[in-house]
C-alpha cells in the first residue's frame, strides 16, 4: 500500500467513523434490544449490528476488493490476512455502553497482506479520535502523540488488567498477577480493550494485558501503539495471530519485559 492510497483509505476510515458515532449519540438513550451470546456477561445490541452494517455498507461499496473480519456477522469468512482487511468492532465495552452510556469506542484495524497500515479508535461519547497511520506516528484528535519514555521505573507503571488474572483460573497463577498489582504502582481496568490500548498509547497507562482477546478487540491498538514505539504480543511474548482469540500483553517495552519475564512466565501453569 503506497502513501497515497493509504491516505484516501484513512479519510474515507476517518469520516465514516464519525458518522457512526454521530449515529450512536443521536440515539444513546433510546430503548435498547440486548442479547446474550456467549454468556451472560456478553452483551450485544441492534446498535452493534446497525452501526456495523453500516460500515461493512460503505466499506463493500467503496471498495469491492476489500476484505472485512468484523464481530457481528457482517464481514467475510476469512483464513488469511491476504489483501486489504478491515478488522471492525462496531462498540467495543458493549457493557459500558449498556450500563453506563460511555467509555466504549469504535475501533477499526486496516491491514494489508498482514501489516497493520491504518489504526482508529473513537472513543464516541468523548468525541476523541485516536488514529494512526504506519510510518506516520499516532494521535489524539489532532495532536500528535509523543514516543513512549523507555525510562519509566518500574515501580512507578500503571497496568491496566481486569479481575480474571487475579481470580483462580486454569491459565495462570492468580499468586504472581497480585505480586504484580502490588510491585507497580496502580492496576486500572476500563471495560473496553480498544480505550486501554488508546491510553496505553497515549502514556497514561503504562501496559494493558488480557486473557483472551479478538482481532477487532485489538488491531486497531496495535497499529496505534506501534507508532509510539510500543509493543503488542501474547502475554508468552509471541507474535498476535490477527485471525485467532489470543491473549495480549500491550505497552511500553522497558515495563512488558519485566511482567512477562518476572510475573507471566512465573505464573504460566
Amino acid at each position: 500500500m503506497n502513501k497515497a492510497q493509504r491516505d484516501m483509505i484513512f479519510s474515507q476510515a476517518t469520516k465514516w467513523i464519525y458518522e457512526a458515532g454521530e449515529q450512536i449519540r443521536k440515539q444513546i438513550h433510546n430503548p435498547l434490544t440486548i442479547d446474550t451470546k456467549s454468556n451472560a456477561n456478553d452483551l450485544v445490541t441492534e446498535m452493534d449490528r446497525s452501526t456495523e452494517a453500516f460500515l461493512a455498507n460503505n466499506i463493500k461499496s467503496t471498495f469491492t476488493d476489500h476484505f472485512i473480519l468484523s464481530e457481528e456477522g457482517y464481514g467475510d469468512q476469512l483464513d488469511s490476512m491476504n489483501g486489504i482487511v478491515w478488522i471492525i468492532d462496531p462498540i467495543d465495552g458493549t457493557m459500558n455502553f449498556v450500563h453506563q452510556k460511555r467509555n466504549f469506542a469504535i475501533s477499526i484495524g486496516i491491514f494489508n497482506n498482514g501489516i497493520g497500515e491504518i489504526g482508529l479508535i473513537y472513543n464516541v461519547m468523548e468525541d476523541v479520535l485516536y488514529s494512526a497511520k504506519r510510518g506516520e506516528g499516532a494521535y489524539k484528535n489532532n495532536k500528535k502523540l509523543p514516543q513512549l519514555h523507555h525510562d519509566i521505573l518500574f515501580q512507578e507503571a500503571i497496568v491496566s488488567m481486569n479481575h480474571f488474572w487475579l481470580c483462580e483460573n486454569r491459565l495462570v497463577d492468580e499468586k504472581w498477577m497480585q505480586k504484580l498489582v502490588k510491585d507497580v504502582r496502580g492496576s486500572r481496568t476500563y471495560g473496553s480493550a480498544a480505550l486501554e490500548f488508546a491510553f496505553v498509547a497515549e502514556g497514561i497507562i503504562d501496559s494493558y494485558l488480557t486473557l483472551s482477546l479478538s482481532p477487532w478487540d485489538y488491531a486497531a491498538g496495535m497499529v496505534i501503539i506501534n507508532e509510539v514505539g510500543g509493543v503488542t504480543t501474547t502475554i508468552d511474548g509471541d507474535p498476535l495471530d490477527m485471525l485467532s482469540k489470543t491473549s495480549v500483553a500491550s505497552g511500553n517495552p522497558c515495563i512488558q519485559e519485566k511482567i512477562i519475564a518476572n510475573y507471566i512466565k512465573k505464573a504460566r501453569k
